[in-house]
């Protein structure tokens, strides 16, 4: 039985018609990958699936409720992270319980224990328990992006969405988060969907594959029909930037977990870590 069902789902921005009548349906517990070349509409078919763009026509449902607006058992990682720089690893993690807590009970680290030890347990997972005191604006940007899917986990999702969580990343960085991800969701029971281009990658941690070009589904299915001839037809051309085994050009001023995203070393926040 489905878990995800998206059903005629369009989106059109003025003129700009970026998904076109997308179907498919999601089991629960999968970790699918969506592929396409940019502009597809991989990141507008995730924000309608998390309640963040309102679709011009279709619908998602999640164990057959419509979804229209965020949900608190849909978490989202995004590209550009969207943590706090100034804060610490563990302060950002608590964050993601802010649907359950409110604002300032999460500004001002209100929380309850338990929210406090799945914060740790969060970092844990990611592999940062370690440097769950470090201000995240010293960290490198494979290690944001970690701090970026422990925030999610504390929300207690049911549903993971990551919208190229890999882009800006070096191709070490980019097999760890990877890594993270599945694994999380495995130990969590999460259904997953992350958007990718690099499709080496996604060949290596997706079972599932959904791929769009020019806003419309061209490719449902899993690993064993997931060949060349997919990518030729997602991509125009066998790119083999695309066909690497890393994860591609890294953006101007990303690290790997070897470095640090700022000169200056470690710097480490007063925030407390352990649940009183």
């Amino acid at each position: 039985m489905a878990y995800i069902e998206v059903d005629g789902l369009s989106k059109r921005f003025g003129r700009t018609q970026a998904l076109d009548d997308v179907s498919f349906e999601i089991k629960q517990g999968e970790f699918a990958i969506v592929l396409g070349a940019s502009g597809s509409g991989k990141s507008t078919l995730l924000r309608c699936m998390n309640g963040l763009t309102e679709a011009t026509e279709g619908e998602i449902r999640v164990d057959g409720e419509r979804i229209t607006e965020p949900h608190p058992d849909i978490a989202m990682i995004f590209q550009q992270h969207n943590i706090i720089g100034q804060m610490s690893a563990y302060s950002n993690a608590l964050t993601g319980s802010l649907q359950r807590n409110g604002v300032l009970e999460s500004v001002l680290q209100l929380n309850d224990e338990a929210d406090k030890i799945l914060a740790l347990d969060a970092l844990e997972t990611v592999g940062l328990l370690d440097e769950a005191r470090q201000r995240v604006r010293r960290m490198s940007g494979g290690q944001q992006q970690r701090v970026g899917i422990a925030r999610a986990l504390v929300q207690q999702p049911e549903i993971l969405l990551a919208d190229e969580p890999v882009a800006s990343l070096d191709p070490g960085s980019s097999q760890q988060v990877m890594g993270y991800l599945l694994t999380a969701s495995k130990e969590r029971g999460l259904t997953t969907l992350v958007s990718l281009h690099q499709v080496n990658l996604a060949r290596q941690f997706g079972q599932r594959f959904i791929g769009l070009k020019d806003g419309r589904v061209v490719f449902d299915g899993y690993s064993e029909d997931f060949d060349l001839a997919v990518v030729d037809d997602l991509y125009d051309t066998a790119d083999t930037d695309m066909m690497e085994t890393d994860a591609g050009p890294v953006a101007d001023g990303a690290d790997g977990d070897g470095g640090t995203a700022a000169s200056g070393g470690s710097e480490v926040a007063s925030d407390e870590v352990k649940p009183q």
